[in-house]
């Protein structure tokens, strides 16, 4: 490998039983580039994951060549997939993160399959592509490159400013296929989002790639998600949010409210415990029991309160249905405006039960990790 020169550190992989039964793995490796992050290195089977007919969502297939983010968002939707390598989905997913080392490789020979029907494929939504990990791995281009060379369309959503490495790529990608880059920009409270978003660059310099995407000539929307009851729903944070937006000449936006699955709930909430106690009971009346999504009656004032908005802002160019605010999108098609993130997530783990290496133990209700 090409990092074989650098000092590394070769961890053991029975320290981490739930990585040691996969046939797929590597090695386990830190360096000093990285305190604190363990990558998990494996040769993946396959690198299209399918998405099942019943998803709102307008894309068949996703792509992650990561598992776990360095990026650490409290309430990522993502966090209970570490469990099936059992790992929490606490610390480990931010800080012990899979790397499919030969992803591009394996979905070349799949787009090269006569019976690839050149779907739209979703990059960034169960791992952020452009992670920290990825100035290590670099595992984008060559993915990039094999969707644009089979004639792909395909989207990418990230929070990472690493993507500006790959905008010749991508540029050269859209000539022959759609490309479509989402910025994922939350929060605008610079002290707020350090802690709700601790391993993420400032949303000051999302914008600023949203302007170099732009620049490039490709269109980028913004995904303002999650909006945080009582701390990013106020008139003054959305207002401010979308003219930065505008100014940096986002395509559109897109919001939804938040969304705390079961295994992201006590993490989400050991966090506002810690960091604004004040408002614990107000998120325990919000997300009751094992409620995921805020109250209909919230989601339709949010709604109330950000459209206006962002209609004034000129950030509802590309609107296909006024009454949900759907974006369409060059790769995808028709975006609907969500007021809440269920189409993010897996619909139960049957939404990844393609061919591949199953969880340790797992059967027909185990998600396909590989």
């Amino acid at each position: 490998m090409r990092w074989s020169g650098q000092q590394l550190g070769v961890e053991a992989s029975s320290t981490l039983p739930g990585l040691a039964r996969l046939d797929n793995l590597v090695r386990s490796v830190t360096t000093p580039d990285f305190a604190g992050i363990t990558f998990h290195e494996v040769l993946a089977k396959t690198a299209l994951n399918h998405v099942p007919g019943q998803s709102r969502m307008p894309f068949s297939y996703t792509i992650n060549p990561y598992r776990g983010c360095s990026h650490a968002c409290t309430y990522c939707f993502a966090r209970p997939t570490h469990t099936y390598l059992e790992l929490d989905a606490g610390e480990d997913f931010d800080n012990q993160i899979v790397v499919k080392v030969n992803v591009a490789e394996v979905l070349s020979r799949e787009l090269a399959k006569p019976s690839w029907g050149r779907h739209p494929v979703a990059l960034g939504t169960n791992t952020d592509p452009y992670q920290r990990a990825e100035g290590r791995y670099r595992l984008m281009p060559g993915i990039i490159r094999a969707l644009a060379e089979s004639g792909t369309p395909f989207s990418i959503l990230t929070k990472g400013t690493l993507l500006r490495r790959d905008l010749p790529l991508l540029v050269e990608a859209s000539q022959s296929v759609s490309v479509d880059v989402a910025m994922s920009i939350a929060i605008y409270d610079e002290d707020l989002q350090q802690t709700v978003e601790p391993g993420t660059p400032s949303a000051r310099a999302r914008l600023a790639t949203v302007r170099a995407v732009r620049d490039a000539g490709i269109d980028c929307s913004v995904f303002m998600m999650p909006v945080l009851p009582d701390l990013t729903d106020t008139t003054t944070h959305l207002d401010t949010a979308l003219a930065l937006i505008r100014e940096a000449g986002a395509t559109s936006v897109l919001y939804s409210a938040l969304h705390l699955r079961p295994g992201v709930k006590p993490w989400f909430m050991q966090w506002l415990a810690r960091e604004h106690p004040e408002l614990v009971g107000r998120y325990r009346e919000l997300y009751r029991g094992t409620s995921s999504y805020a109250p209909k009656e919230y989601r339709e004032w949010l709604g109330r309160r950000i459209r206006p908005l962002i209609a004034r802002h000129g950030l509802a160019r590309g609107v296909e249905d006024p009454a949900t605010g759907g974006v369409r999108s060059k790769a995808l098609g028709l975006l609907p405006q969500m007021d809440d993130e269920r189409s993010f997530a897996p619909r139960g783990v049957a939404a990844s039960a393609r061919a591949g290496v199953s969880a340790p133990g797992g059967g027909a209700d185990a998600p396909t990790l590989f």
